[in-house]
């Protein structure tokens, strides 16, 4: 593999130059010649809507049956559950079907919001819930409509971390709100990995994406340690590396959009790296070859991250709409507000950790 070009997300290239698209994205369709689906538009689920009038009885309650009271069948778990088994089964075919013919829809950047949420999310929640036991906290501090810039801390030698908050977004927001991930562009050129990354909604980190997306009013998620954060050796766990020069304050003043800091614990000892094998990460194109306690001595077992107890927690937002237009060019409003996002992510993380009963339970 050639060495991977790391675009910085505050590259000033990304402001309108050329260089700053990716050549990879596709165009919004609908496979069978029906039209476009806008940016974040999830589609209703087939079948989601006449269960849904089943259920809640939409032509009255039965002879004797008193408004709101269970079906007997249901409560019986009989022919009520059985009619639910044809309704999950149906709707899976159907999913098969538009599967197989196309007639489906992405987004502009790849974003297919019905295989994200029927299967990708399905497959993700299992290590959510069961293996990382995540733990959210603050999630009323995201906000429930329009374009908002969560940004978080970057750790554990695989981007998990990215991941499980993007599956705590999806869960636990009560305005059912999904969050867009920027990427950097390594995650595009791996096979398999650049084509689920497009599916889940993320894209390539850079500022023209990223105000985009938040101009649509779209969550946007972005970890601006990068590389840095996430192959940072065990030793300086939960000690943020540098901000970079302050791109995403500046892509947050363009749009007005607030600012909510994430700290995430947990990840940092999912692969405690212990060592750095430089020549074959030269030799591979990858930014950092992780020496771990299992990896790569246990053979493919080694890659199975621990098991640790994460919480994940999103901080009050930080306000951009009360700033004139030219102050997105402030080199000091950049960096103070950068600095202002990074006090408050090392804050929570020291006090998170403080409250942490142990790294597994």
């Amino acid at each position: 593999m050639a060495d991977a070009k790391v675009i910085p997300f505050d590259d000033d290239r990304s402001r309108g130059g050329s260089g700053s698209r990716s050549p990879r994205r596709r165009t919004a369709h609908r496979r069978g010649g029906a039209e476009p689906a806008s940016v974040g538009e999830v589609q209703p689920l087939p079948g989601r809507t006449a269960a849904r009038e089943e259920d809640t009885g939409a032509d009255g309650p039965a002879p004797g049956q008193s408004a709101g009271q269970p079906e007997p069948e249901a409560e019986a778990g009989g022919a009520g559950d059985g009619g639910g088994l044809e309704r999950r089964v149906a709707s899976g075919l159907a999913f098969l079907r538009r599967r197989l013919t196309g007639e489906y829809d992405v987004d502009d950047f790849g974003y297919d919001a019905e295989l994200t949420d029927q299967v990708l999310m399905s497959l993700l929640r299992p290590v959510y819930e069961k293996y990382f036991r995540v733990e959210v906290k603050g999630i009323e501090n995201i906000p429930a409509e329009g374009g908002a810039l969560i940004v978080a801390n970057h750790s554990g030698t695989l981007p998990l971390d990215g991941l499980m908050m993007q599956v705590a977004v999806h869960d636990h927001h009560p305005a059912d709100r999904h969050l867009r991930l920027l990427a950097a562009d390594l995650v595009f050129v791996l096979p398999v990995v650049n084509e689920l990354a497009r599916k889940l909604g993320h894209t390539l980190a850079c500022a023209e994406d990223a105000e985009r997306l938040l101009a649509q009013g779209e969550l946007v998620g972005v970890m601006p340690e990068g590389f840095k954060g996430i192959g940072k050796p065990f030793s300086e766990r939960y000690k943020l590396q540098r901000f970079g020069r302050g791109g995403f304050v500046s892509t947050a003043l363009r749009q007005g959009a607030p600012i909510v800091p994430c700290s995430i614990v947990g990840a940092e000892e999912i692969y405690p790296m212990i060592g750095n094998a430089k020549t074959l990460a030269r030799l591979l194109g990858f930014p950092y070859f992780p020496l771990t306690p299992t990896f790569p001595w246990l053979g493919p077992l080694g890659a199975v991250p621990l098991p640790t107890k994460w919480t994940i927690q999103f901080g009050e937002p930080i306000p951009t709409d009360g700033y004139p237009p030219e102050a997105a060019e402030d080199p000091m409003l950049m960096f103070n507000l950068t600095d202002q996002v990074r006090e408050q992510i090392q804050h929570t993380l020291y006090k998170l950790l403080v409250q942490r009963r142990s790294v597994f339970f």
